[in-house]
């Protein structure tokens, strides 16, 4: 039996690695922290980072959920420019007795806690209207009573 002959192995000897200084070593982590922080903050004051959380968990079965849609109904309503409240400052109010076609959900305005006005207020906005099996929403604002479809 012949061998093959094998190849020699030529490695060129490293030098040794230079050991860090402490200063080294915390201004590397802070090169890579630093930016990731600020970019997590712009995004969360801009108001992606919940659009974005919306668009990946609202299904079309959320619409049979009225948490799941009151939470994408507070999302779309202060982002679209139909209030300047912040979303922890509106309330929702889910008219249970309506017909899925043609369901109501007030949208009222609380002033306790953290969100400014006179204390224990909740002056309603105005009213969704949501015909859920077609998927679609409605907003009496600036006109109530009559429901145009939400910018």
């Amino acid at each position: 039996m012949t061998q093959k002959p094998t190849k020699p192995t030529t490695t060129a000897p490293r030098a040794p690695l230079k050991k860090r200084s402490l200063r080294q070593h915390i201004l590397r982590r802070l090169a890579l922290v630093l930016p990731i922080t600020v970019l997590m903050v712009v995004l969360a004051r801009s108001g992606m980072i919940d659009t974005l959380t919306d668009r990946y968990t609202f299904r079309p079965e959320s619409w049979f959920d009225d948490t799941a849609l009151v939470r994408h109904l507070r999302v779309l309503v202060t982002h679209n420019g139909m209030t300047h409240d912040r979303p922890d400052c509106l309330l929702f109010v889910v008219n249970g007795n309506d017909a899925p076609n043609a369901s109501r959900i007030d949208v009222m305005q609380k002033h306790s806690g953290t969100c400014p006005g006179p204390k224990d207020e909740l002056p309603k906005l105005f009213t969704l209207r949501v015909d859920r099996m077609n998927r679609i929403i409605m907003s009496d604002q600036g006109s109530p009573g009559t429901f145009h479809p939400i910018p």
